[in-house]
């Protein structure tokens, strides 16, 4: 879709990680690592792994937490979107389980899965914003749902401390008073830097040059695009995949750490999950005022990138 405008409101956010804790300290009894050594290179501390939650599992409670959160009339969710690369079943999609487990049984609702990798949140917002304004839909639930457990090669140390599991969700309408532009894109990966089979496979430091690219290439894009000066920005939002990649961007783009949201100590990179638990989590910590604005910036395999801007 390239450099999109259009508008969404964001009405609720909610997120569920699972109660287990994978410290760096158990990852040290499991493989040849460090503490230090993951700490310093990845600024991760410790991941939560599903036991026994399947990937709906864990999307339908982070989508119970947004609709809970202010009361949200469930019956007005007509659109359901899951960005996942680890649905627990090939068919049907995790987001007809959700539509399922939250018991909307009516006509009309279309539910699907997309899986642009830690991207997909973005993608899944930009198609929702374009369907909302179609005028046959009312609310949106967008999720990003990973169990990258299952999908860990706990033997490879150097991919094996980086994953772990998680859900976040929105609830979003369309609201012609709150803009949001978007710059989504892939890039060819005839190498296959990262990518999953039986197990996540990854060429660490070709992802992190691809990354450390687009990040400052999406948001510069879009910023120019919706004229909007850095300033103006409360917040952004990157995808939690590596401490470093998130430090280069700021200096790259002459933006404060401090203007950055970072809890990836404390989940790791949950994939397409990332963005919306750490959206809720800022929600939950920052004050938004009406038009603040905030930007999601992601980056995955496929490869997948992009950024949007929210209004408030």
């Amino acid at each position: 879709m390239g450099l999109d405008k259009g508008f969404l409101k964001i009405v609720s956010t909610g997120r569920y990680t699972p109660d287990k804790v994978l410290s760096n300290k158990d990852l040290e009894k499991i493989v040849d690592t460090t503490d230090e050594w993951i700490t310093s290179r990845t600024g991760i501390k410790e991941r939560r792994i599903a036991n026994g939650e399947t990937t709906a599992d864990l999307a339908t409670l982070a989508a119970q937490k947004a609709i809970e959160k202010v009361g949200y009339d469930k019956n007005n969710i007509d659109l359901i979107i899951v960005a996942t690369f680890t649905p627990n079943l090939k068919s049907p999609s995790v987001a007809s389980q959700v539509q399922t487990n939250l018991d909307l049984d009516k006509q009309g609702i279309i539910a699907f899965d997309l899986n642009a990798a830690c991207t997909g949140f973005i993608y899944a917002l930009n198609v929702a914003e374009r369907m909302l304004h179609s005028g046959t839909h009312r609310g949106a639930l967008i999720i990003g749902a990973e169990v990258i457990s299952k999908v860990t090669d706990y033997q490879d140390r150097n991919t094996c401390v980086l994953f772990g599991d998680g859900a976040g969700a929105a609830i979003v309408e369309k609201d012609k008073t709150k803009e949001a532009i978007f710059n989504i894109s892939s890039k060819e990966d005839q190498d296959l830097i990262l990518h999953v089979d039986d197990y996540v496979h990854m060429d660490g430091q070709k992802v992190y040059q691809f990354a450390s690219r687009v990040i400052e290439s999406s948001i510069k894009e879009l910023l120019a695009y919706g004229n909007i000066p850095k300033s103006k920005i409360k917040k952004i939002i990157p995808h939690q995949a590596n401490i470093r990649i998130i430090k280069s961007a700021s200096r790259a783009l002459d933006i404060p750490l401090e203007s950055f949201f970072i809890n990836i100590h404390k989940y790791g990179n949950t994939s397409a999950a990332s963005i919306p638990i750490a959206l809720d989590e800022m929600l939950d910590e920052e004050t938004m005022e009406t038009e603040d604005k905030i930007i999601l910036v992601g980056f995955g395999a496929g490869l997948t990138y992009g950024a949007c801007s929210l209004t408030f």
